[in-house]
């Protein structure tokens, strides 16, 4: 079984000859996270993403990543927020979506840019429009960042206007496949799928995106509704003690391979590379480890879309993928002739 790989279209991958360079390389594909735009707006990466991927001889995957049944901040100006310092959520402060503060209660724990941002509430406004919250981890928080509020259930519906309009388009772009933040039930894809029937794209694949406590829980009914399994374990690790998230990892790809349905591990697999020329032992190691215990496909998000060293980086994760590859074979050979 050959692993697909896949990186993350942005603006620091987005030339015409990078991007045949990394096809060369063994990429499979790219994801374009729509969370921040829309595909006419990237119809320029787009077409070299096409164009790099015939002068490579390779027929590419395109996967789109909609916003989906997400919480995010508003368009702000970057701003940094200092341990210790009181923020304000809402009118006048941080822009967040108004539903948050329907069931917030003080002393909540709130998740900014994959938990790279820790807040508390403290006080909430008697309209419930706004709260002010210390902030326990700071950091800078840049416009359109994910917000998590452990143990919180919020309704959200499965699909955006703008994610209906991205789907309308995503045929012509030549996307191959789609994937769904936060799949809370089995609604959830069928939603997705009645949405790409409307468009005409019945051939468009279904990533189910597993991001929360809810999605691990009914992994087996969701399944049958999806062609792909993808473990984020960004969100997802926001969700559980950190030293927890590698046993549910391992718990859903056991799941996936009983089922024969092909799974992903994304998130943070070589994310020292946005800043250095070469990963950790751990980083490689994670990739190695991902593919020799069935992942159908790793993909890089950040370490190719606004990394510093975005074809490096690709060719770390393809020459571990490769070498991860052959152990795993020699070992079902070794295997097979034991037998």
């Amino acid at each position: 079984m050959k692993t697909e790989i896949y990186g993350t279209l942005g603006p620091a991958c987005s030339k015409k000859e990078q991007l045949r360079q990394m096809f060369e390389m063994g990429m499979t594909g790219m994801r374009l996270n729509l969370s921040h735009t829309s595909l006419e707006q990237c119809g320029g990466w787009l077409e070299n993403f096409h164009q790099a991927a015939k002068m490579a001889g390779v027929v590419p995957k395109l996967l789109i990543d909609l916003q989906g049944p997400e919480l995010r901040t508003g368009e702000i100006n970057p701003r940094e927020l200092g341990n210790g310092e009181t923020v304000l959520l809402g009118e006048g402060g941080i822009f967040v979506p108004v539903r948050i503060f329907e069931t917030m209660e003080r002393g909540q724990q709130i998740l900014l840019d994959d938990g790279k941002l820790l807040l508390e509430v403290q006080e909430i406004s008697q309209n419930k429009e706004k709260a002010y919250c210390h902030v326990l981890r700071g950091g800078i928080l840049k416009p359109r960042k994910s917000i998590a509020l452990p143990g919180m259930e919020i309704a959200v519906s499965t699909l955006t206007e703008s994610d209906r309009r991205n789907l309308h388009l995503a045929k012509s772009y030549g996307v191959t496949g789609v994937m769904l933040p936060f799949v809370r039930n089995v609604k959830d894809l069928t939603n997705l799928r009645d949405a790409l029937l409307q468009e005409n794209a019945e051939g468009i694949e279904i990533h189910a995106k597993i991001e929360n406590r809810e999605g691990v829980g009914i992994l087996e009914e969701l399944l049958p509704y999806t062609d792909h399994i993808v473990i984020a374990r960004g969100d997802l690790g926001n969700t559980m003690p950190l030293w927890k998230l590698p046993g549910v990892q391992y718990q859903i790809g056991e799941t996936c391979k009983k089922a024969k349905k092909p799974y992903m591990v994304v998130t943070q697999m070589l994310a020292s590379m946005e800043h250095m020329a070469v990963p950790t032992r751990a980083e490689v190691s994670d990739i190695f480890y991902a593919v020799l215990h069935g992942a159908a496909s790793v993909m890089l998000t950040g370490e190719t879309a606004v990394g510093e060293y975005p074809v490096e980086a690709m060719e770390f994760m393809c020459k571990t993928v490769a070498d991860a590859e052959k152990k795993r074979d020699d070992m079902i050979s070794s295997a097979a002739i034991t037998i």
